[in-house]
């Protein structure tokens, strides 16, 4: 969340860059600074009455030195008084900081100056493209009509089992969707990431830690009965390891990947748009994830999105890189690139991997800090996460792109983890 400091020094600033999310501020800043003011009053009271209480026992304790008890009772009864009206005031305190905070909750996090303005995904600005566009014949299937023909996903028995957008990989799909993590999770290793494996349910703190919390409460899977959620994204979990964490300044940059299943409940998603393999409930992915320096976040941000891009070059697939506007962007997010792949059956490109700098929003709320030794006090890390990659839009390209009349040819690069080379 954004922090009083950053509201109080400008709060017309962060009312104009909210406004680039289409998110409208004033009322909430207005609130925030109201009660922050009402907050610094009752806190100089509460000072106050605690040092008058100090001289106050300082007093007593001399006049019954003096023998004067009659005084040194008087003065008891003050301090009384005044603690319990320090108790008053604190309890204040705690209620208005509790209302600062809900406040705070509920705005999103700035966008940078490199965020272009727009309303929708019409508005994102593409930075860069590559790959090759396949020439497939006029007999080219959809991934789902493919999936059907080689035994590969049986939608329907997902269905039957759970429920729409649970598949059920088989034989050479299943094959397919472990070699992509394999695959994804040795180049992660080899970029320097430290695979790590996390839990598939978080408590509540580790919602409101990434944002995930209050604002995607209905898109997350709730476990009632625990009060745990099925993580949306390994990025939840990974994180929350450096909630409540301070770290060395040497510490940073910490990089970790880390494979998962993700679930999300994707509420009023419908038609052709996320028909098979396009939007699912269940789906793997691998992460990374960045805990980074400030001043070198985005230094950091254009080498995980190097690194992206160096993952569907290696498959082969046409790929180009969005930077999104701020009527696009996340409720966390400071910046995003998205990176979407061409999937030429369905004549669309498919978003497939997310990489954002969330400065110091998410560090804010995990209060994840590294100790700056020169001038002696904490500061908020910033942290960063991608997909890298999203399975099943993969997959879905993967499947139509390299179709051919003998079969579905297998990239080079996953040959060694299939262990087939076409599915025929």
């Amino acid at each position: 969340m954004l922090t009083l400091k950053q509201i109080s020094e400008q709060p017309e600033e962060v009312i104009r860059r909210l406004a680039i999310k289409r998110f409208d501020a004033q009322k909430q800043i207005s609130t925030v600074l109201q009660l922050d003011e009402k907050r610094k009053s009752i806190q100089r009271k509460v000072d106050d009455s605690l040092q008058l209480q100090k001289k106050k026992a300082a007093e007593i304790g001399l006049l019954i030195k003096q023998g004067n008890k009659q005084a040194a009772e008087d003065a008891k009864s003050i301090v009384a008084t005044l603690k319990a009206e320090c108790k008053e005031n604190e309890q204040e305190l705690v209620q208005i900081e509790t209302q600062i905070t809900d406040i705070l909750l509920t705005i999103p996090n700035l966008p940078c100056d490199l965020v272009p303005e727009g309303t929708s995904a019409e508005d994102n600005l593409c930075v860069a493209t590559g790959g090759q566009m396949p020439d497939l014949s006029k007999k080219k299937l959809p991934h789902w009509e493919l999936c059907k023909e080689y035994d590969l996903i049986d939608f329907e028995l997902g269905v039957k089992i759970t429920g729409a957008g649970f598949p059920v990989y088989k034989g050479k799909g299943a094959r397919l969707q472990r070699a992509l993590i394999n695959f994804f999770l040795d180049r992660a290793r080899e970029a320097g990431f430290l695979e790590v494996q996390p839990p598939l349910a978080v408590n509540e703190a580790s919602g409101y830690g990434t944002g995930q919390l209050p604002d995607k409460e209905g898109q997350m899977y709730h476990v009632g009965i625990d009060n745990l959620y099925l993580i949306p994204t390994a990025e939840v979990p990974v994180t929350n390891i450096y909630r409540d964490v301070i770290l060395k300044e040497s510490d940073l940059p910490i990089r970790n990947t880390a494979y998962s299943a993700c679930f999300r409940r994707e509420a009023g998603s419908y038609g052709k748009d996320v028909r098979g393999l396009n939007r699912l409930h269940q789906f793997d992915k691998v992460e990374i994830v960045c805990i980074e320096h400030p001043e070198r976040s985005y230094l950091r941000l254009d080498e995980m999105v190097a690194y992206v891009q160096t993952l569907v070059e290696a498959l082969e697939l046409p790929w180009r890189i969005l930077r999104l506007c701020g009527g696009d962007m996340s409720f966390t997010s400071a910046l995003t690139y998205d990176f979407e792949v061409y999937s030429a059956a369905q004549d669309r490109w498919l978003e497939v991997s997310s990489v954002s700098n969330f400065e110091s929003y998410q560090a804010n709320r995990l209060k994840c800090r590294y100790k700056d030794e020169a001038n002696k006090r904490t500061v908020l890390c910033h942290t960063l996460n991608g997909s890298a990659l999203a399975l099943p839009r993969i997959v879905a390209a993967l499947l139509e792109n390299n179709q051919t009349p003998e079969g579905i040819v297998i990239p080079q690069v996953l040959r060694p983890y299939t262990g087939f080379d076409i599915i025929d």
